[in-house]
C-alpha cells in the first residue's frame, strides 16, 4: 500500500511515527527507561571530562548504541508475542539474540569508555 503522504509532509509525518514509538517504548518498557537513565547519567558526566572531538563522538555514540539496540530488541519482542504468545524455541532464540544485542552494546560502551577515559586515571 502507497503512503498518502509525499515531500515534506511525509518527512513530517514520520517524525510523528518516530515520537508515538518513543512514547510506546517508553510507557511500556521499563528497561528501556532504564537504558535511558543510564545514557543521560553518563552522557550529562561527559560535560565534566576534558574529552573533544572524535574520541566525544565515540563516548556519545556508544550510549546512543545502546538506546539502538534496546530499541530492537523490544521491537523483536512485540513481533514474537504478536505472532504467537505460545511458547516456541524460535521464539525464544528470537528474543534470547535481541538480548545479546543489549548486552554487546553494554560491553561496547564499557570498552570505549575505559579505551578513552583510562590515560586521564592512570
Amino acid at each position: 500500500m502507497k503512503s498518502p503522504y509525499t515531500g515534506v509532509k511525509r518527512i513530517l509525518k514520520a517524525f510523528t511515527y518516530s515520537y508515538d514509538g518513543f512514547c510506546a517504548t517508553f510507557r511500556s518498557e521499563a528497561a528501556f527507561r532504564q537504558d535511558l537513565l543510564f545514557c543521560a547519567v553518563f552522557g550529562l558526566s561527559l560535560f565534566f571530562l576534558p574529552i573533544r572531538g572524535a574520541a566525544l563522538a565515540m563516548l556519545i555514540f556508544s550510549l546512543i548504541f545502546i538506546l539502538f539496540a534496546e530499541l530492537v530488541n523490544t521491537a523483536i519482542e512485540a513481533l514474537v508475542d504478536r505472532i504467537s504468545p505460545e511458547w516456541h524455541e524460535l521464539s525464544k532464540k528470537a528474543k534470547d539474540i535481541g538480548s545479546l544485542l543489549v548486552l554487546i552494546s553494554f560491553i561496547n560502551m564499557f570498552v570505549v569508555w575505559a579505551c578513552i577515559l583510562a590515560p586521564y586515571f592512570i
